[in-house]
């Protein structure tokens, strides 16, 4: 019975789905085209960087003994003897009263164990040739960059799951991962079901809605890493709804349909699961909004059955599509971080359900304060624009008063809060 669902917690849903999911398939791509996917191996150094002692800057190569007692006024002359480029080696080795110039990335010279910079030293020339004054002494190891002292041969540079961002591609770069193995992204079908919804180009007629849900979720899905399928408007009849989620079972291995989750005539989720035969995880969240919710798997299909209100339908794809498909793609983070921020506004709450209100949250004289967004209903599309956080409010009868402690899932990009478990 659509009336007979019983609700679960958003821990105990989260729980059910995590459980269940699984990493997805290995792939190589181009170091080109890794891109924000997340590793499917261990990344390992296998020389040492720096692979030779190089200098920090652009100076002369020294022996730190010769520049002991150097003084302004009692400067030490040392004659220079050659000049090494950066990806070239000295042609010999450096003596005791000489030295080298050399440019910044350049090889030590044997026999040097010190650089001075340009800036400190005076140049001059007499008929022997070139020479510096040194005016001020300098310790060994002075301004060189040493083998190893960055990363050594043999360490794990960063792990399977990670996500590949600017910085992981310049340390694969390094490595010579011209090819990356990395978890395949995942495709996901999307279905927005619902006999009052018109394209995005149609012209507004009484009665009718355009469809919205289906760009906010292909946006929220490529932001994940995921590929949306978007597979249009199906309309209120069950027999469509039943053939068009059947079609998209077989293309894709993640399903998500918005609308017809709730109790209504023309709500067909429920009844589209029990034909399927598929096994229900839950059909019922204590949350608002979105506390119709349904997933279920069919084998090793997910079915996700979203509420058709825009802020519902958004709440439950970053709370309950995102660590599936984050697991599958084999990431080392599934939920967007929670943090803790301080209520800008008193708040009260006679719903049962947790609440997750679309809110803002903005540094504000050295700590984090959150505000709620926009009209608190489902069916509200507004609020979705100036929201970079979900403020999650616990159910019950009680009021929250401006100052107080609040919990926050954050919106915003990745890697941010990774400290606390978001369970979001």
């Amino acid at each position: 019975m659509k009336t007979d669902r019983k609700p679960v917690t958003i821990e105990e849903a989260i729980e059910r789905i995590v459980s269940r999911s699984s990493p997805g398939k290995a792939i190589t791509v181009s170091l080109e085209k890794a891109d924000f996917l997340h590793l499917a191996e261990d990344i390992v150094a296998d020389h040492h960087v720096p692979m030779f002692d190089r200098s920090m800057y652009d100076g002369f190569a020294v022996k730190a003994a010769d520049t002991q007692q150097a003084e302004p006024d009692a400067p030490k002359r040392l004659r220079v003897i050659e000049s090494i480029p950066a990806g070239k080696e000295a042609q010999g080795s450096l003596q005791s009263g000489t030295a080298m110039r050399i440019m910044t990335g350049a090889a030590i010279p044997p026999g040097a164990d010190a650089v001075l910079m340009l800036e400190d030293v005076r140049e001059g020339n007499d008929e022997d040739g070139s020479y510096i004054e040194v005016t001020s002494p300098v310790s060994p190891g002075s301004h060189i960059s040493h083998r190893g002292e960055d990363i050594t041969a043999g360490m794990v540079l960063a792990k399977i799951g990670r996500r590949i961002g600017s910085g992981e591609k310049a340390v694969l770069a390094t490595f010579g991962y011209h090819q990356v193995k990395v978890y395949q992204p995942p495709e996901v079908a999307i279905l927005a079901t619902g006999s009052e919804l018109l394209p995005v180009d149609a012209p507004l007629v009484p009665g009718k809605i355009r469809n919205s849900n289906s760009y906010m979720v292909e946006t929220q899905l490529r932001r994940m890493g995921a590929v949306p399928k978007p597979l249009g408007i199906i309309k209120d009849d069950f027999e469509a709804c039943y053939q068009a989620v059947t079609t998209a079972l077989e293309e894709a291995d993640f399903v998500v349909t918005t609308g017809g989750a709730s109790v209504g005539d023309y709500d067909f989720v429920q009844a589209l699961i029990e034909r399927l035969d598929a096994e229900v995880l839950f059909n019922k969240v204590a949350m608002r909004p979105g506390s119709v919710t349904t997933v279920a798997k069919k084998g090793e299909k997910w079915l996700f059955g979203l509420s058709g209100n825009p802020a519902a339908c958004f709440v439950g794809v970053e709370l309950f599509v995102r660590p599936v498909l984050k697991k599958a793609m084999g990431a080392q983070h599934l939920h967007l971080p929670q943090i803790s921020a301080t209520l800008a506004v008193d708040i009260t709450t006679t719903n049962p359900y947790t609440r997750l209100m679309r809110a803002r949250t903005e540094l504000h004289q050295g700590q984090l304060v959150v505000r709620p967004v926009g009209l608190d209903k489902s069916s509200i599309i507004s609020g979705l624009l100036e929201a970079n956080s979900l403020l999650m409010i616990p159910g019950g009868e009680q009021t929250y008063h401006r100052g107080e402690k609040v919990n926050v899932i954050w919106l915003e990009e990745e890697g941010m809060c990774h400290g606390s478990t978001a369970r979001s």
